[in-house]
């Protein structure tokens, strides 16, 4: 006779429980058998069965609510279950060229792709905006296949259509496999939880819906360009110093297919080549400068900026200020490596520079200091720039005096139409406030700063482009403050060596303290990016996009930064 209080009590609390995820009309058509059970019976003791209580306000199983529960409940399983379906069969394997991937659909708040090329690292592309990312992974190269490729270049010219068409019959079957993984994973979860065929086919009904619904997204947010802006990471981050002429990096992407072939090609030719990486052959079509800025008294920062100089072939060294801390005379040693760097040295004053800094500076050979508009011809560029208004070595944050940096920034104006006026028009402007360097639009085609540490790329309402660069000591000694440690950058500039006018750059991101991680992202300025639709007809390879990634030199392994 106890069991029997206790196994009602247990049926009242299972019967809460159920109301959250089943439909009400369950719950009301029990409680008309449970009365008509009651008036044949006539128990109206413990043991009979209890008519329905009354809703309360505030009580979870009261209708007024459970709609909106069972709405997301009904959500939460179909997106389960589908996610636990594309785990499960969503995803194939397929030849692509002479390489054996795996491609697979997975759950993103973000999209695009990525292609994962084991152990070399990744590359991702912002091909599309939808709940789901195409991952691809290059398990292994067909021994084969890719040493037929070797042995016979000539091959490579038809390996453009035999990529399109392995990547069209594999997406074709990935995403009808897709689809049945999503449909049977949201049916099975819904029968598991809800044990009606009716809502079990309800779930598996939503989740192609959705699915359907981001195929519709990804379709019509579909960037073939996304490939002229890859992020690369890992050992592939060295495959951006692979460029050319800087004419090149405009003209040669200018179709997805042609360029997914050129990338089979290229992770063809550094699997083949597994000792070294490409190393990159000088053209002298291109101007490269590299762009640091706030290095604040990290000496790490000379490390990566030698390793970037070798690697990359840099023609000029780009400082925007900040290089010191406190600005005092004790700190001038710290400077002495800029000597032997490789590169000639552009400098210009920040809030965190001193005079005491700028005259040190002055005295180095391979340095050029600019202040008060002065202009050098330095690596095939013409250069002019100007100190920071403002000396504020204590200040620990952005900000300083607004209203000087803008005066500061006028005078560099005049400047620059002075140099116009005479004849010697300057390329590139550099100071290390952005506000400073907002006041020269119109009077140059680039302008660069540094200061708030953190990246800033904008085109001016009268034509000049505003390149801000974050910290490439990584925010110095100070960073040890913060919650994470600031991260390094610094980038590379292509110029055209006959207009001077920056063709594409890339972005170099390492990971803060211990740099544990690095990335370099392509980027193409938007008039480039108009000019190279994809409709546009291909110029044939130049050697200086498809060769390099064939060239072997053991002497001289690629430096890692």
């Amino acid at each position: 006779m106890v069991r029997v209080p206790f196994r009602a009590a247990a049926d009242r609390v299972w019967h809460r429980l159920s109301q959250l995820v089943r439909p009400a009309s369950r719950s009301r058509t029990a409680a008309p058998k449970a009365s008509r059970a009651t008036d044949r019976t006539g128990a109206t003791g413990p043991a009979g069965p209890k008519a329905p209580r009354p809703a309360v306000p505030g009580d979870l199983a009261a209708p007024a609510r459970s709609p909106w529960l069972r709405a997301l409940g009904m959500l939460a399983v179909v997106v389960l279950g589908a996610w636990l379906g594309l785990l499960a069969v969503g995803s194939i394997r397929t030849p692509v060229g002479p390489m054996d991937t795996n491609m697979t659909l997975r759950p993103s708040l973000t999209g695009g792709s990525k292609i994962n090329v084991a152990p070399l690292g990744a590359l991702e592309l912002d091909s599309h905006i939808a709940p789901l990312r195409l991952d691809v992974d290059v398990d292994r190269l067909d021994p084969e296949r890719s040493q037929a490729l070797v042995d016979q270049p000539e091959r490579f010219s038809g390996l453009q259509d035999e990529v399109t068409r392995d990547v069209a019959a594999g997406t074709r079957e990935l995403a009808v496999r897709s689809c049945v993984a999503v449909i049977s994973g949201a049916t099975a979860l819904g029968l598991v939880v809800y044990r009606r065929p009716r809502r079990a086919l309800a779930a598996g009904g939503l989740a192609l819906t959705l699915l359907a619904a981001s195929g519709v997204s990804a379709y019509a947010t579909w960037n073939p360009k996304s490939v002229l802006e890859p992020k690369f990471s890992g050992l592939l981050s060295s495959a951006p110093s692979l460029v050319g002429d800087a004419r090149s990096i405009v003209t040669e992407f200018d179709m997805y297919q042609q360029e997914l072939a050129r990338l089979v090609t290229n992770v063809t030719k550094l699997y083949d080549a597994t000792s070294t990486l490409p190393v990159y052959q000088p053209d002298p079509g291109t101007i490269r400068a590299l762009h640091v800025s706030d290095i604040h008294l990290n000496p790490a920062a000379w490390h990566i900026i030698a390793s970037l100089v070798e690697q990359y072939e840099i023609d000029v060294i780009i400082d925007s200020g900040d290089t010191m801390d406190h600005g005092s005379a004790a700190e001038n040693g710290f400077l002495d490596p800029i000597r032997d760097l490789g590169a000639p040295y552009v400098w210009v004053r920040g809030n965190h520079d001193s005079t005491v800094t700028q005259d040190y500076l002055e005295k180095f050979r391979n340095v050029r200091v600019l202040d008060d508009g002065k202009a050098v011809d330095v690596g095939g560029l013409r250069i002019a720039g100007t100190g920071d208004a403002s000396f504020t070595p204590d200040r620990t944050g952005p900000g300083g005096n607004k209203a000087a940096a803008q005066l500061e920034g006028a005078r560099l104006a005049t400047a620059l139409r002075d140099q116009e006026r005479a004849g010697t028009p300057v390329d590139i402007a550099v100071a290390h406030d952005p506000n400073t360097a907002r006041a020269t639009d119109g009077t140059v085609p680039l302008v660069l700063s540094g200061h708030l540490h953190r990246r800033i790329n904008e085109q001016l309402k009268l034509g000049t482009r505003l390149k801000v660069e974050g910290s490439t000591g990584g925010g110095g000694l100070r960073a040890v403050q913060n919650e994470k440690p600031e991260k390094v950058h610094a980038s590379v500039l292509y110029l055209d060596r006959s207009t001077r006018r920056l063709q594409a750059w890339d972005e170099i991101t390492l990971g803060g303290l211990g740099l544990t991680t690095a990335e370099v992202s392509r980027h193409l300025p938007e008039e480039n990016l108009k000019k190279d639709s994809p409709g546009s007809p291909s110029p044939s390879p130049s050697s200086a996009s498809s060769s390099p990634s064939a060239t072997r030199s053991p002497g001289r392994p690629t430096p890692s930064p």
